[in-house]
């Protein structure tokens, strides 16, 4: 059959893209328009081969081979097929497997069976020789594309770009039509009203009980992150020294005989759950207007879910911010009763059980919440929560700007 077919390795096209653009092999270091890398691989491996395109089977690794976020965009996409592998944790460092095994499957089978004339191998490893050179036997002209190199050397194997029949570099400038490097700097987003309740918790002073608890566990609050408000206002992600009160250390601080001056009055706890909204003995408790807010699946039509279900797998990104923003966007629209949304402004940062679970629940579908290195990640909360207030608070600017302005 005169077409052509790509089978792409997600790892090695991703990872030497990282290289190249960010300086390391991280795929968290870049930012990838599945959309657009789709097409550009199309069009690319049309006009090499002078062919018209089969398929694109994207073989890729994911823990449990359950489908990540940027698996469910690619696999409803026209002409796009996934093949995932297992992603396994070893000597602290994630790996593939069978994604090769996967690729030289598809490849013998392809070219067996007589599906194409062409076939556009982007990848690097020398065990999809055998593969490669059993296509050949079978009359498939293989194509071998590789990602420029940051160093400028090969990133392939030597045997296969020996065997294939043609070789391709996919340089930077291509590469970056459809791949970026992330800034690390922070949030790209416009900086949101300041907020001082987090910074007032943080500041508050421990009670002896406390103190004398954490001595007894040292080290165990090292490397812990907390988020907190920067003096402009900007929401940031910042180390806490040891010393940093726990949700346990701070509920003391409202127990029998705690002085007022050693509690802020700004200061509202947060327990930060995959249930949401914990409530704990010397805590707050959930007032009878926090109650009443609606939850979004009580907003929510079934029409309007079926729409939520294609939107989270065709441009939600599984970033925690933006995931916080997204399930925030759509509890304001369906709101019936603004008053509502002011009601929720005034609890920050606290956000009703209710609503604080059910947001927790919609981002563990990108994979967020999960265990990493053996421990929740709280990171990921405090961004999802501050890309939930985030847009809360861009709502309520705007709905109080006065017209004209």
């Amino acid at each position: 059959m005169d077409r052509c077919i790509v089978l792409v390795d997600a790892g090695y096209l991703l990872g030497a893209a990282a290289s190249l653009l960010a300086g390391e092999p991280s795929r968290s270091r870049i930012t990838v328009d599945h959309a657009a890398l789709i097409q550009g691989l199309r069009e690319r491996a049309e006009s090499d081969t002078e062919r018209p395109l089969l398929r694109i089977y994207w073989f890729d690794g994911a823990p449990d081979r359950v489908p990540q976020p940027e698996h469910r965009r690619l696999r409803v996409m026209p002409r796009v097929t996934v093949r995932l592998g297992a992603l396994t944790r070893s000597d602290g460092r994630w790996a593939q497997k069978g994604v090769d095994a996967a690729m030289h499957a598809e490849l013998t089978e392809l070219a067996r069976n007589r599906a194409c004339s062409d076939v556009v191998l982007v990848t690097g490893d020398g065990d999809l020789l055998p593969g490669m050179m059993a296509a050949k036997e079978h009359g498939v002209a293989v194509h071998l594309w590789a990602v420029q190199a940051a160093d400028g050397d090969y990133n392939q194997s030597e045997d296969l770009v020996a065997e294939a029949d043609e070789r391709r570099v996919l340089d930077r400038a291509w590469i970056t039509q459809a791949v970026r490097a992330k800034d690390l700097g922070g949030i790209c987003a416009p900086p949101p009203a300041p907020r001082p309740e987090i910074a007032a918790i943080l500041s508050a002073p421990l009670p002896d009980s406390a103190l004398a608890s954490a001595a007894e566990r040292p080290g165990q609050e090292a490397e812990h992150a907390t988020a907190a408000e920067s003096q402009n206002g900007t929401e940031e992600r910042v180390p806490a020294p040891k010393g940093v009160p726990t949700p346990k250390d701070l509920a003391a601080l409202r127990g029998p005989g705690t002085q007022p001056a050693q509690h802020p009055a700004s200061a509202t706890l947060r327990w930060s759950s995959d249930k949401g909204w914990i409530e704990r003995p010397g805590g707050p408790t959930e007032s009878a207007e926090a109650a009443l807010l609606p939850t979004l699946a009580q907003l929510t039509t079934a029409e309007q879910r079926w729409a939520d279900r294609e939107e989270d797998i065709t441009t939600v990104g599984g970033d925690p911010y933006e995931v916080g923003q997204v399930f925030a966007r759509r509890w304001m629209e369906r709101l019936t009763d603004p008053s509502h949304l002011q009601k929720l402004s005034t609890m920050y940062p606290r956000i009703p059980h209710r609503v604080d679970g059910e947001l927790l629940r919609y981002a563990a579908r990108f994979g967020l919440l999960a265990h990493k290195d053996d421990q929740i990640d709280e990171h990921d909360r405090y961004a999802i929560r501050a890309g939930f207030w985030r847009e809360i608070d861009v709502r309520t600017a705007a709905e109080h700007v006065p017209a004209g302005e």
